[in-house]
């Protein structure tokens, strides 16, 4: 606490004069003041909890397990969206024969584009309950977008669905729609 120094220095005789005191603040509880408020902030303070996105992975297969068998997926029921660059989104629901720069469709990632989208298709579906969506990103993919899709997901209420790479023939498809075709190298 603040102490007053008084100095006593026994003059003889003399006028009176007033004597001068020196004044000192002892700061020690003000430090330990700071340091007790300094816990109890930290103690009650809720941290930010991190967010955390769950992707439902495959178990890893082991070793002497045979491998799986291929699964085909209908394709009405299911849907491929193709991420692409520059926040662009297509889909289609053809196979490598029925697939062009035409059938090839563009949509947006708001509520009156790829939701839309998505819940049309689950209604054209022959069986709903294995309907399913295939999410290609391409290279130029954002992981915003990837995001977006993943949301979208919940949003449509997509219990089946699948990240897997963009096939090559879907490749120079998408290529051909973005106008980012590569010249075929010289033979």
């Amino acid at each position: 606490m603040a102490e007053v120094q008084v100095q006593d220095k026994g003059e003889k005789g003399g006028k009176v004069r007033s004597k001068k005191q020196s004044t000192r603040v002892d700061m020690t509880p003000m430090v330990d003041l700071n340091f007790l408020m300094l816990m109890f902030f930290m103690f009650t303070t809720t941290f930010s909890k991190p967010n955390v996105m769950d992707l439902g992975l495959p178990a890893k297969p082991k070793k002497d397990a045979p491998p799986p068998q291929k699964t085909e997926i209908d394709l009405s029921n299911s849907i491929s969206l193709i991420i692409g660059k520059d926040n662009r989104i297509f889909y289609h629901q053809l196979d490598q024969a029925g697939l062009n720069e035409n059938t090839l469709r563009e949509t947006t990632y708001d509520k009156e584009g790829i939701t839309k989208v998505i819940e049309q298709a689950k209604l054209r579906a022959k069986d709903v309950k294995k309907f399913t969506v295939i999410i290609k990103p391409t290279d130029d993919a954002v992981y915003k977008n990837f995001v977006d899709i993943l949301d979208q997901m919940t949003i449509t209420n997509s219990q089946q669905y699948g990240v897997t790479d963009i096939k090559p023939w879907e490749k120079a498809i998408y290529e051909k729609k973005v106008g980012g075709a590569k010249p075929a190298p010289a033979q």
